[in-house]
């Protein structure tokens, strides 16, 4: 049968609408809040993460205030889009409104759409997290698929205690049953419960010489016993 959805967020940055366009319309940009490598080019907006890559075509181009693009729909009905509307406002801040709709196609659509929408989640905070701290600034995306868990309540239970000596300090920005992310100086890292199986480690990092190496032994050893 299959599922529509859309769902819509609105919040206000203390950045201008030029910076907010140059992160959620340029490649640098998305690299910074959103996962994996992005390019933005040609008319569409390509996403490289993990083995995962995905082509945008862009339906809307007026910087800085307008930015659309979606996947085309698959022959199954299968289709996601993303639109950005940016509103400078006084003193230099600007309202951004995001809205993500789509459709699920089949009968066991649930399962999926509660883990996109979960994850959804943690990008658009993410997103407003960058533009209020790091706005400027362009990371370095780091991507790692930690172990498969079965056990998820141990699993972020190990996961926390095991960050309070990795990240001390760290300001927890997000968190809901599929996701967690903290915010450092230097950084922001992201734990999601990755669809298939697997812990996903999806992080930004701005300064430092951290690599995902470092991140996957870390993973290994903090996650190995719940598998």
């Amino acid at each position: 049968m299959g599922h529509a959805f859309e769902s819509t967020d609105e919040f206000e940055v203390p950045a201008s609408a030029e910076e907010v366009w140059e992160a959620i319309a340029t490649g640098p940009g998305i690299d910074s809040w959103f996962m994996g490598r992005n390019e933005v080019a040609n008319g569409q907006v390509k996403l490289a993460f993990g083995g995962y890559e995905p082509t945008s075509g862009i339906t809307a181009w007026d910087p800085p205030h307008h930015f659309a693009h979606d996947s085309g729909k698959a022959p199954d009905g299968r289709f996601i889009a993303y639109e950005f509307l940016v509103e400078g406002r006084e003193h230099g801040s600007t309202v951004l409104r995001m809205v993500t709709s789509g459709f699920l196609p089949g009968d066991d659509w649930t399962d999926e759409f509660e883990a996109m929408q979960l994850g959804g989640a943690l990008f658009r905070r993410t997103l407003a997290e960058y533009l209020r701290h790091f706005t400027g600034r362009t990371a370095r995306p780091l991507t790692v698929f930690g172990p498969v868990v079965s056990d998820w309540d141990t699993a972020w239970r190990q996961l926390d205690a095991a960050l309070a000596d990795r990240l001390p300090g760290a300001v927890e920005y997000h968190r809901n049953s599929h996701t967690l992310g903290l915010r450092t100086e230097r950084g922001m890292y992201r734990f999601l419960r990755g669809f298939a199986g697997p812990m996903i480690a999806a992080h930004h990092v701005f300064e430092g010489a951290e690599s995902e190496q470092d991140w996957q032994a870390f993973l290994d050893t903090t996650l190995g016993e719940t598998r």
